[in-house]
This record gives C-alpha cells, structure tokens and sequence, in this order.
C-alpha cells in the first residue's frame, strides 16, 4: 500500500493506478517513464501495469478493480 511511486533504476514506461480503499481509480498516471516520480493524495495503493495497458482497457478514473 502507497499513495506515490518512482520509476528511479527502470528501464521502460509503466501506467501507474492509484486506488482508494475499495480499489476504485482515483488518478492515472500513463506511460510514466524511467527516472519520474508520481502520487496521488488520498490513494490508498498503486497497481503498476505495462506502459498503455490502460488505454487497451479502457480503463478510467472511477472505475472498480478487480484483480484475478
């Protein structure tokens, strides 16, 4: 659990989605690159996921998170 991360020593981009305590989105960050850093207040956790994985979902500020 987190509210911000870092992509220091990384190699690639990544999409950042921070959640909420009942895993809703709250703020995306997409295609974050190496070197950066990201954080969204009141985001209970960050799921990293393959830079522009968001988009080929569609995945959206308040949406619900299920993870399989």
């Amino acid at each position: 659990p987190a509210a911000s991360i870092h992509t220091f020593f990384m190699r690639f981009s990544i999409d950042a989605v921070f959640l909420d305590h009942d895993l809703r989105v709250v703020a995306i960050s997409r295609d974050l690159r190496p070197w950066r850093a990201a954080g969204k207040r009141g985001a209970s956790a960050v799921r990293e996921l393959p830079a522009g994985e968001c988009a080929r979902r569609g995945l959206a500020v308040g949406d619900l998170v299920r993870f399989a």
